[in-house]
């Protein structure tokens, strides 16, 4: 009786792993292995084992090429039957492991791409690298430079990846970071009931290309006439950067406070010795960025995070500023779209900064006077006198008949705080437990944008930079792993699925 090609085939599959298998078994008894140091050891047995996972891999595609059975039911998107095929398909792939072939059975049809069942079982890329390479390479460059995410790839799995390829591949991983953050049905995170729901959002600069500057900035670079051939003077270095805008959405356990306990003035209170209560601490954390999108598409993105974890309003709503008025006007007006009530509450840290420049009218550097004024002013401010503030820095500098030169920091201050006094209504926001300061999306722009897009001489263009803002908000939220799994069902979808009749889709072999 004879048997099939695809038993014989499942009888000598995997011949050439088994065969490599034994060579490594053979040299780990021979005194070569023997006279190695562990070092040196580890070291031969991960080129080998490499080498022996990949023959593994790629007897396993060969023996799923033999099984492959023709099919007669293959339709494409447009209705038409695919009836001619076509054996002994070919095409390479990079693995983690090193590079393999797929041979697989092709489904004909004049002027149109082949189709191919196997590939859609085996969800393949569109490019050689695997999709364990893109993962990796997503992974290491949000992590460091693409350089330096090349060596780690290459000390990991032994494959030699470009910086252009790395760079390919970490855009292509990040594509789906829209569709990935719009499911309404994402994980919710548990609350508190009585929990805020606290918004923020803050710019921070990316050195560009030419290429990638904003028409204004360009415009004003190519404007600037540079003193020196060799080099840039002072104020030359500006017209550089695009501004890239980072958006946060968390919750917060409210946590009562009082003015002193913010300044510093009240460490014990009451007379059992209590400690002044800490700042509230935020949980659940979302971050998001983009060199792309304006400030007005980004604080639409925190709204939306906000809407999906409220959607029926029930929590307070606190939105932190630093005070810049196109920032406020996008936040009212997005508000206003989703009749949402919020609260706005302008950086104090801002305004301690007005102030302590405001001081230096009035003081030398230096002066430990000027440290007792700010803490006046600013335990004023807190008690909800902003505007008493103001008014009695223009008086001072007044008093003293400053230059106008002079008093330009204290007119600024007293200008910041009277025309941002309505969010700063302190009283409010310590009694409620509100928090009153910015740190955490101060601190998302140093770590999505500076720590990684500020190294010393990187000049980024627009694709890139929004890739490696994505990746690195996807690992901040903790949602990568979820993501990449989203990923690869779009992947899945965009490059197989989609080109088949619905009703037709092939199933793994």
């Amino acid at each position: 009786m004879l048997r099939s090609a695809t038993t014989r085939a499942d009888d000598t599959a995997f011949t050439t792993s088994r065969d490599r298998f034994e060579q490594v078994c053979s040299f780990l008894t021979d005194q070569e292995a023997a006279s190695l140091t562990h070092s040196e050891l580890e070291q031969r047995l991960t080129v080998d084992l490499r080498e022996l996972v990949r023959l593994l891999y790629q007897d396993h595609l060969d023996l799923r090429a033999v099984r492959e059975q023709r099919r007669d039911d293959v339709i494409d998107a447009e209705g038409n039957r695919r009836g001619s095929v076509e054996t002994g398909h070919v095409r390479p792939l990079q693995t983690v492991f090193g590079a393999v072939e797929v041979t697989r059975l092709a489904y004909r049809r004049r002027d149109a791409r082949n189709l191919c069942p196997a590939d859609q079982a085996l969800n393949l890329p569109r490019e050689l690298h695997s999709h364990g390479l893109r993962e990796l390479a997503a992974v290491e460059s949000a992590k460091s430079s693409f350089t330096e995410a090349s060596d780690a790839i290459s000390r990991s799995t032994g494959v030699r990846l470009g910086k252009r390829q790395i760079e390919q591949l970490a855009a292509r991983a990040a594509i789906d970071f829209d569709a990935f953050y719009a499911q309404p049905a994402r994980q919710q995170a548990t609350v508190t009931d009585g929990d805020l729901l606290v918004l923020s959002a803050d710019g921070k600069g990316i050195v560009m290309r030419p290429d990638a500057l904003r028409p204004g900035t360009a415009k004003a670079a190519a404007q600037a006439n540079s003193k020196l051939q060799t080099r840039l003077s002072k104020g030359e270095k500006r017209n550089r950067k695009r501004m890239a805008e980072v958006g946060a959405v968390y919750d917060l356990t409210p946590v009562p406070r009082t003015a002193p306990d913010i300044i510093g003035r009240g460490e014990v209170r009451g007379d059992d010795d209590t400690i002044a209560p800490a700042a509230p601490k935020a949980s659940n954390k979302w971050l998001t960025a983009s060199v792309i999108d304006n400030a007005a598409t980004v604080i639409t993105s925190i709204f939306d995070e906000a809407q999906r974890r409220d959607p029926t309003h029930q929590r307070t709503w606190v939105v932190l500023v630093d005070g810049a008025k196109h920032q406020i006007d996008c936040i009212q007006a997005e508000a206003k779209n989703r009749n949402v009530q919020i609260a706005i509450v302008c950086d104090f840290i801002h305004v301690l900064e007005y102030l302590w420049s405001a001081a230096w009218s009035f003081f030398t550097e230096g002066d430990p006077a000027a440290e007792n004024w700010v803490s006046d002013k600013a335990l004023a401010v807190l008690n909800g006198q902003a505007s008493t503030v103001a008014a009695a820095i223009r008086r001072k500098a007044t008093t003293r008949g400053l230059e106008p030169s002079a008093r330009g920091n204290a007119d600024r201050c007293a200008g910041y705080l009277l025309a941002k006094r309505d969010y700063l209504d302190y009283p409010k926001a310590l009694a409620a437990g509100w928090p009153i300061a910015t740190g955490i999306i101060e601190g998302a722009c140093r770590h999505l944008v500076k720590d990684r897009l500020d190294l010393t001489g990187a000049r980024w263009g627009l694709d890139g930079a929004e890739t490696i803002l994505k990746l690195r908000a996807l690992r901040s939220n903790g949602d990568f792993e979820q993501y990449w799994t989203f990923h690869l069902d779009q992947e899945q979808h965009r490059l197989h699925q989609a080109r088949y009749a619905p009703a037709t889709l092939p199933t793994a072999a």
